[in-house]
């Protein structure tokens, strides 16, 4: 009934994670089942055959989602049922949307979504390090156009040795706790904490780790051949103008490289220069004329990249004016609201963030109950980030994961 396919992938320390594919979820573009120990995780990818039209980016969305059963577990909500994600959720749904996103190509825009559940739960085993393997390996074993694959890992050092997804029991005594992911070639993520490590230890903690991903990586290529998916479905997602991308770079490049060579301090200031230069070169047309003002501004917002970025390389020079060591004018003031127990305004550059603090008592601690940890949390921390920060006219939307201690407010970008 099932056509099962497993791969294995060995860690240093003789453990071992096997993925495994044809069994669960097979109406999914891609899915997968990713084992080490008794934790499992179960990682689906579904991609649309066609973009929507207008749209000029890639819509994709990563779920991570611990079921409460995986540990046998009964959700502690009033209905008993697993509610929206956590915030340790959503976490690990952004450390594998910021290493998957730049690894899709550039022109594929069709609705993507990668949803990864911890459907069995081991105590001593951090399913936040399998999650990106995962949804690689969902990713790998369907036809969806990828550029991979990727993968992640955890890498802590512990009495003083460099070990991979150590056991939860041996965190408590690292002095680096890293999650690294990457390619074969390249790393393009690190997260995590450490306790006054030097720069030469972690240079060596990351080596470590990406010693480890190339051989995920490299496991998830055999998979890949032994499903039979090494050919990816054919798209076509973008229609370009090619003459006119020659016409605008000939009738806007100089100017455009000449606005930013005004190291304009004012973000402000710098996009509506170039603005000016976009909205004249469109009006040059004349009235009634078929043009494409869509692809004018795509291909102006790249003569855009490519400028300040000549500027930085051949000029050695920001778009503002600071010079490659220089960093932007900082200023801190503490204690402007009479109101809180502290608060501090903050500013660098054009950003800036108004952050107050509030002492509580016993009875103001957060309960948490996760499918792998229940305690309470004394430190809390709320980020909100409103739309006149950075000038735009946004829905005041209820924040995720609203705390109560500490709000970091960005007032300004």
């Amino acid at each position: 009934m099932f056509q099962i396919t497993t791969q294995s992938v060995a860690l240093p320390d003789g453990r071992e994670i096997t993925i495994e594919t044809g069994k669960m979820a097979r109406q999914a573009d891609g899915a997968v089942v990713v084992r080490l120990g008794d934790t499992m995780l179960l990682a689906t990818v579904v991609s649309s055959k066609d973009a929507k039209e207008g749209v000029d980016f890639l819509p994709l969305s990563v779920d991570y989602q611990e079921k409460f059963a995986s540990a046998g577990r009964i959700p502690g909500s009033f209905q008993r049922r697993e509610g929206r994600l956590g915030d340790h959720e959503i976490l690990i749904s952004r450390l594998v949307d910021r290493a998957l996103r730049p690894i899709f190509p550039d022109n594929y825009h069709a609705d993507t979504q990668v949803m990864i559940t911890l459907i069995s739960a081991d105590p001593e085993v951090q399913p936040d390090a399998l999650a990106a393997l995962a949804a690689s390996s969902a990713l790998a074993v369907s036809d969806i156009p990828f550029n991979g694959p990727i993968s992640e890992v955890r890498v802590a050092k512990i009495d003083g040795q460099y070990k991979i997804n150590p056991k939860t029991s041996e965190l408590e005594r690292a002095t680096i706790d890293l999650i690294v992911a990457a390619t074969e070639k390249d790393i393009c993520m690190v997260e995590g904490e450490m306790d006054e490590c030097s720069e030469a230890e972690v240079v060596e903690a990351l080596k470590v780790a990406h010693e480890a991903i190339k051989v995920q990586c490299q496991a998830q290529k055999e998979l890949t051949v032994k499903v039979g998916k090494t050919e990816k479905r054919q798209y076509n997602h973008e229609t370009h103008d090619e003459e006119l991308r020659a016409a605008v770079r000939a009738a806007t490049y100089d100017k455009i490289y000449a606005a930013v060579s005004q190291q304009n301090p004012s973000k402000k200031g710098r996009s509506e220069a170039a603005k000016a230069i976009r909205d004249e070169y469109i009006a040059s047309f004349p009235e009634g004329s078929e043009v494409n003002v869509g692809l004018i501004k795509t291909y102006f917002h790249d003569l855009e990249w490519e400028a300040s970025r000549r500027l930085v390389l051949d000029e050695r020079v920001r778009l503002d004016g600071r010079k490659l060591d220089q960093i932007r004018p900082i200023m801190a003031e503490a204690g402007i609201l009479p109101g809180p127990h502290g608060s501090a305004l903050f500013t660098r550059g054009e950003t800036q963030s108004l952050t107050t603090a509030t002492l509580g008592t016993k009875t103001d601690e957060q309960i948490v109950d996760q499918t792998m940890y229940q305690g309470y949390a004394k430190f809390l921390l709320h980020y909100n980030f409103p739309g006149f920060s950075t000038g735009e006219v946004k829905p005041n939307r209820v924040p995720v994961g609203a705390k109560l201690a500490m709000v970091i407010w960005p007032i300004g970008r």
